[in-house]
């Protein structure tokens, strides 16, 4: 079984669409072994951002991380990364096939509605960043 991380972005939890994408996460096959809603810190953000630090688009992605609450999940599946992906779409919502939660939720290619790990390296560190073994041990 593969883990990766989700995030429900600040974007859509404003609509109030964190039981809708919940729903097609589960619909999908994705089962959701740990969640928790929270607000990021602009250090936080950052921290969690750092890979794009030296990015044009670095200050704005981190002021819209921070300007409302997101939810954290941790999904599980044979190739939870590949399956979450295909089910966000592509990051520009703009480009998103209607159907994907990009295509339905998002607005364009910073306001798309959720967050997923890109690699087994990327979940590794993401899943961490949110969660600690406790919360993960036993699921």
């Amino acid at each position: 079984m593969e883990r990766t991380l989700a995030l429900i972005k600040p974007d859509a939890t404003a609509k109030h669409l964190e039981g809708a994408i919940i729903s097609r996460i589960q619909e999908s096959g994705l089962r959701v072994v740990a969640m928790k809603r929270l607000r990021l810190s602009a250090e936080q953000a950052k921290a969690f951002y750092h890979v794009h630090a030296e990015r044009p688009f670095f200050g704005d992605l981190v002021a819209f991380m921070t300007e409302g609450p997101i939810v954290a999940m941790v999904l599980e599946a044979e190739g939870a990364i590949a399956k979450w992906r295909d089910l966000m779409g592509p990051t520009d919502a703009t480009k998103a096939p209607k159907g994907t939660i990009r295509g339905d939720f998002g607005t364009n290619i910073e306001r798309n509605a959720c967050h997923g790990s890109d690699a087994p390296e990327t979940a590794a560190f993401e899943v961490g960043f949110f969660f600690s073994g406790l919360e993960l041990s036993g699921l």
